[in-house]
């Protein structure tokens, strides 16, 4: 008898699969950040005002974030910014 036949080997099926749920998995603890509009961003942003966490700079329409300094001049971006910061923070606390 000779070796497997190649029409048969399901080998690789087995890791393919594997992989399409570690990407299922990892897409699933992800922040979406891609459907904010612009409305929740502001008023995510103003909540955020309120808390300390961003400060308006009058006069320029731009917002500091205060914990990492960063300064956007777009609520939305500084929503976008904000969610996948913490995401990030949150993250790192679970991993130590």
């Amino acid at each position: 008898m000779t070796g497997p036949n190649p029409i048969d080997d399901t080998a690789d099926d087995y890791s393919r699969f594997e992989a399409r749920l570690v990407a299922r998995d990892q897409d699933a603890t992800r922040v979406v950040t891609a459907d904010i509009s612009e409305p929740t961003a502001r008023q995510f942003v103003t909540e955020l005002i309120d808390n300390g966490v961003v400060t308006p700079v009058p006069g320029k329409w731009v917002f500091v974030h205060e914990p990492s300094g960063t300064t956007f001049d777009s609520s939305t971006q500084f929503a976008v910014f904000h969610q996948g910061w913490t995401a990030a923070r949150n993250a790192d606390e679970v991993g130590e």
